[in-house]
């Protein structure tokens, strides 16, 4: 068939029909679920769109990816990730979480190669060293993520913040402490 030029960067656009079909624009083609995934795997971005609307739906229809992922033997996500990750919905946190996740994201792929070359030279090699590099990135973004997040909550009110926002904080410096130092412990 085909295919429909599109710019250098430019993402792949899919309409959603109301009969929940897909079409991909660029091969002029029904699609399916499986095909999205793949798509996205081979590196492909794409963006799903409501045919009649216009409405953006990438993020339901890539979530709807996932459940249906989780619903067949490829779980990946713990059952408590998933109840944590709903705990962080409405929370003040929940502005956090996105950043955080991401971070976490590109640190895992970043090291991704260096996984998989252990993995396949020694069957499952030392990963100690590989994921205490792993939290102290992680751990990094989340100090530098937590001082931004006060700084712009301090600016935000213009108001000293109160005995309550202290204590929040003085136990999540704690938090990170007690962190710190088990990854510290992990490495010697």
């Amino acid at each position: 068939m085909a295919r429909k030029k599109r710019l250098a960067g430019e993402p792949i656009t899919i309409k959603k029909y109301a009969n929940r079909r897909l079409y991909n624009t660029e091969t002029s083609s029904y699609v399916t679920l499986d095909h999205l995934a793949e798509m996205i795997k081979a590196g492909e971005e794409l963006v799903v769109m409501d045919a009649k609307s216009g409405e953006d739906l990438t993020r339901s229809v890539l979530t709807q990816i996932i459940v249906e992922k989780e619903n067949c033997d490829e779980n990946m996500l713990p059952i408590s990730f998933l109840q944590q990750l709903i705990r962080f919905y409405g929370d003040n946190m929940q502005t956090l979480v996105p950043a955080y996740l991401q971070s976490t994201m590109d640190i895992l792929n970043k090291h991704k190669d260096q996984i998989n070359l252990t993995f396949s030279d020694t069957g499952h090699g030392n990963m100690i060293p590989l994921f205490e590099e792993m939290v102290r990135q992680n751990m990094a973004f989340f100090e530098q993520s937590m001082h931004m997040f006060m700084q712009a909550g301090a600016e935000s009110t213009n108001e000293p913040a109160d005995a309550a926002d202290d204590t929040d904080i003085a136990e999540l410096q704690a938090q990170l402490k007690a962190l710190q130092e088990k990854v510290d412990k992990i490495s010697t």
